[in-house]
């Protein structure tokens, strides 16, 4: 490996996720975090088994499941935490090959993706360094940096950078873009806590559709648990984290004793989309391009896909197999597909938690008969995401290109000359082409046949002949 680095600005989940996908395709990458510590407290708690996949072609996944926990499903409770509708997930692996939902404990997360960069070789990382600019150069980008605690200037030439960090992102005032609102802004008191004693709860997400005080609460993994309260107008995180009116709070589930508060913060969740992703080679990825409220838990989903559907595009433009242009499909196909989730997230949050009381006589109403349809329980319990829209990079011709262009090929495992491995283990990190007969044919010239015991494969196919793959599992094509 050998010019400059893919600069990453950001060492949270989203940025070293990229570093290792960039990696993987033989660039160098220098990944700049302006912390000098990792954040020891967890945010993100939910991955669902699309994720899951991202983080199995990063190298991760493996090391990270045993640090996770299925996640069972979704309860909606009324104000007095009676179940008004239960839609359940199974604890097993899915068409992705992972769970469809798990729990999480963020900071298991990162060490996961911390060891594994820093094991591989093509990856620095400098922790407690600030950017401070950028500029174009060459074809390459020029990184103004200091060293937070010294001041001394860490400065360096990038071929290109990807803008990793956050919502509070630098690198996205540096190129001048600002984000734009989708719906208005939501103060919650997030109440992360560890228990000295196993609580007796379902395993699930436990969603409050209490117009008065909506609420959240989740067993996380290990004796971690979390809770979320809207917070009303003029209420601080300070006003309801006090003891006496937090044991208030926590009463209808659980007693306030035995249980170790690690964080009561005020977080406000925004539903917001940046207005401009790209200048030049600089990007952005995760949150610095997109937030989203919680109640689809795809915020960092959405991050972690931003990183695995740019990675190969900007390695196929830094190897000279693709122009720059190709850097124009990143904010094409992202931001309708985060703008879509993110309208889902708000649409769910008010159904849940909004229309006062009335609101809440017909959410009971309502759920009481949609339940009780099989077709609207797969809906919600289903994790695909909106297949992308066509474009370069998706070609819907035909029946069945409408069917399957744009949508994730799934995982099932399969047998590889009596071998059994995941799907994705074996597509390599190119292109591949699926005929009808199995047969899977690699960017590398090699050609793999295949054997689908739980006919997982042939079902998908359908009348299809044949269907092109992109590195990031998305089919660009089928006939």
């Amino acid at each position: 490996m050998s010019g400059a680095p893919v600069v990453v600005v950001g060492a949270g989940p989203v940025g070293l996720t990229a570093a290792l996908l960039l990696a993987r395709r033989g660039l160098r990458v220098l990944v700049l975090e302006r912390h000098a510590e990792p954040y020891p407290l967890p945010r993100a708690v939910h991955l669902d088994d699309e994720v899951f996949r991202v983080l199995q072609d990063a190298g991760v996944a493996g090391s990270l499941a045993p640090h996770t926990r299925p996640m069972a499903g979704l309860r909606l409770l009324d104000g007095a935490h009676r179940v008004l509708a239960e839609f359940r997930r199974a604890p097993d692996a899915g068409a992705n090959g992972w769970p469809q939902g798990s729990f999480v404990h963020q900071p298991d997360l990162e060490a996961a993706l911390t060891a594994a960069a820093t094991a591989e070789p093509g990856i620095e990382l400098r922790r407690g360094v600030e950017v401070t600019g950028l500029r174009h150069d060459d074809g390459g980008v020029a990184v103004a940096a200091r060293d937070r605690a010294t001041g001394e200037d860490r400065s360096v030439r990038g071929a290109a950078v990807l803008g990793c960090d956050g919502a509070g992102s630098t690198v996205r005032e540096l190129i001048g873009a600002r984000m734009r609102d989708l719906g208005r802004a939501d103060r919650w008191l997030v109440l992360d806590v560890r228990s000295d004693r196993p609580l007796e709860l379902w395993p699930g997400v436990h969603q409050v559709c209490d117009p008065r005080r909506p609420s959240t609460y989740m067993p996380v993994t290990g004796d971690r648990y979390r809770w979320e309260f809207r917070l009303q107008p003029g209420e601080t995180a300070a006003d309801l984290a006090g003891s006496d009116r937090l044991a208030e709070l926590l009463a209808p589930v659980v007693p306030a004793d035995g249980l170790e508060v690690l964080r009561a913060v005020e977080y406000t969740y925004r539903a917001q989309v940046a207005d401009r992703w790209r200048d030049g080679r600089v990007l952005l990825a995760g949150d610095a391009a997109h937030l989203s409220p919680p109640f689809v838990g795809q915020g960092l989903g959405l991050g972690l896909r931003d990183a695995h559907q740019l990675a190969w595009k900007l390695a196929a433009v830094l190897a000279g197999e693709a122009g720059d242009e190709l850097l124009d499909t990143h904010r094409a196909e992202r931001e309708p597909h985060a703008r879509a989730l993110i309208r889902v997230a708000l649409l769910l949050g008010a159904l849940m938690t909004g229309g006062g009381r009335g609101g809440a006589v017909v959410r009971r109403a309502v759920l009481a008969v949609v339940r009780r349809i099989p077709a609207v329980a797969r809906l919600a319990t289903d994790s695909r995401t909106p297949p992308l829209r066509r474009g370069p990079l998706v070609e819907r011709r035909g029946r069945t290109g409408r069917r399957l262009a744009g949508t994730l090929l799934p995982q099932p495992d399969v047998l590889v000359e009596g071998r059994p491995c995941r799907l994705d283990d074996v597509l390599g990190d190119g292109e591949a082409r699926l005929t009808a007969d199995l047969r899977l044919h690699r960017a590398d010239g090699t050609t793999v046949q295949l054997v689908d015991p739980g006919g997982t494969l042939r079902r998908w196919l359908g009348p299809a002949t044949q269907v092109c793959i992109r590195p990031d599992r998305i089919v660009r094509a089928a006939r």
